[in-house]
């Protein structure tokens, strides 16, 4: 089994307008914290010489991570180096009209360790649909976050997704959970 660290969308804005005013701070601090989980896990996966995917996504003008502006940009604990792969997506999914999963194959990957943003919308979705064409993934419960939705704190929304993601499968392909401080490649 070849595994792959793969970050999705830890862009500078990406929960910008995901909560009420109020929670605003709660959410920034505790996707700082998450932030910091995911360069760890990255500086493991680097010091064992473990490829690493970054994807970002690239909204239109307007948006918060409109392609280009300071909010599109990777956060800087996990910007990538020179070598590692970068992604560019314009939807949930990161398999969706992208190269990730050719340069997955041409590479001999089969096992991702995933963390990233936005929990209910890009993580979920690239999840699955790792899942469904043939890849095992180890999704990091403690390294995904998103921004409130709706009456949804995200605090929720983080353990929802950890329940209802471990365990799925497709075929012999599954995921399993793992807390960032436990992430082995």
């Amino acid at each position: 089994m070849s595994k792959a660290l793969l970050l999705i969308d830890v862009q500078n804005a990406v929960l910008e307008g995901m909560g009420a005013k109020e929670r605003v701070p709660a959410i920034q601090d505790a996707y700082d914290a998450m932030t910091r989980r995911l360069a760890a896990v990255l500086a493991k996966a680097r010091s064992e010489a473990v490829p690493v995917i970054i994807v970002q996504h690239d909204e239109a003008e307007g948006d918060p991570i409109a392609k280009g502006t300071k909010g599109w940009e990777i956060r800087a604990e996990v910007v990538p180096a020179p070598g590692e792969l970068l992604i560019n997506k314009r939807a949930c999914d990161a398999f969706f009209e992208t190269l990730l999963e050719a340069e997955l194959r041409r590479r001999g990957i089969t096992h991702l360790v995933i963390g990233g943003c936005v929990t209910p919308f890009c993580i979920d979705t690239s999840v699955r649909r790792a899942v469904s064409l043939g890849f095992d993934v180890t999704l990091i419960t403690d390294g995904h976050m998103s921004g409130d939705i709706g009456a949804l704190g995200f605090e929720q929304i983080i353990a929802h997704h950890n329940t209802v993601l471990w365990g799925f499968g497709a075929g012999s392909h599954g995921v399993r959970l793992s807390k960032a401080a436990e992430v082995s490649f």
